[in-house]
């Protein structure tokens, strides 16, 4: 057993290259091997979003606080409110982040296929990130 005491581990600022506007993140657990878990809480102030990317194994998202958005390819952003899940399956092109006027933080748990979690694509435009009903 390990226990990672909650002071061990600084909240980093997300890199630009993966992110528009300002995310922080909080590791939560990268398990040793054989393990493949990864999970880091995600805060995204009003109108940041992730880049467009996949993940090998699926992705779960679990909303903590806070209103945001979802975007899959070819399709209009949902909303996602505190208290929902997400199911993201494997492969499938998406993007999540907070809504325009309201921030949103989120677990976001996945597992790594040969040590990768993510594979990252193009930033998410702005027509792409417009929500068109009432929030």
């Amino acid at each position: 057993m390990q226990i990672i005491k909650s002071n061990s581990r600084p909240t980093r600022k997300a890199s630009s290259e993966y992110f528009t506007g300002t995310v922080w993140q909080d590791p939560i657990i990268e398990a040793a091997k054989p393990a493949r878990v990864r999970a880091l809480k995600v805060a995204f102030e009003p109108g940041a979003r992730t880049a467009w990317h996949t993940h090998p194994l699926g992705q779960t998202l679990y909303i903590i606080s806070g209103t945001g958005l979802i975007g899959l390819r070819n399709e209009a952003p949902k909303l996602i409110k505190a208290g929902d899940t997400v199911w993201i399956p494997p492969g499938e092109e998406h993007w999540h982040g907070a809504s325009a006027a309201n921030s949103m933080t989120h677990i976001a748990i996945q597992e790594a296929l040969n040590g990768s979690v993510a594979t990252w694509l193009e930033k998410v435009s702005d027509e792409q990130y417009v929500f068109t009903e009432d929030v």
